[in-house]
């Protein structure tokens, strides 16, 4: 009897690489922002930059959807902002991808959880939720 050739899928292998505090992210460069710290507890002060970093294995050319859902930040109408979300195409076969976010002004409407989540093909691969509280209340949790 003759062995068809297998055409399963390739398994697609992630890891979080690191989550919580990194530097400033500059999208339009190919570098990642520095790990600083890692903590779910995110201090609400201007341009604090917070999210997580993932490797994703064998999913090139995928598409790799993000969603970050903000608690309640309003636009500049006065009304509640949708979730940030979109897609990007996976590009190498052993790719890192930043997903965060940034603390501006004014700072009241961007205290509470923040979830952000990927997903590929139907599936998350990866999800954490930061809490963004008042800078003093982390500095007296220190």
């Amino acid at each position: 009897m003759k062995r068809e050739p297998s055409l399963a899928k390739k398994k697609i292998q992630t890891r979080m690489r690191t989550f919580g505090i990194h530097s400033k992210w500059d999208g339009e460069s190919k570098e990642l922002p520095r790990f600083i710290r890692s903590t779910t507890t995110i201090p609400a002060r201007v341009d604090v930059e917070f999210g997580f970093i993932v490797n994703i294995k064998g999913a090139k050319n995928q598409e790799l959807v993000f969603c970050i859902d903000h608690p309640g930040i309003k636009d500049a109408r006065g009304k509640t902002r949708e979730p940030f979300d979109g897609s990007v195409y996976v590009k190498t076969n052993d790719w890192n991808f930043y997903l965060g976010d940034t603390i501006w002004a004014p700072i009241e409407d961007k205290l509470g959880p923040w979830q952000m989540w990927l997903e590929l093909d139907g599936n998350i691969i990866a999800e954490k939720t930061f809490d963004v509280v008042s800078a003093a209340d982390v500095a007296e949790a220190s």
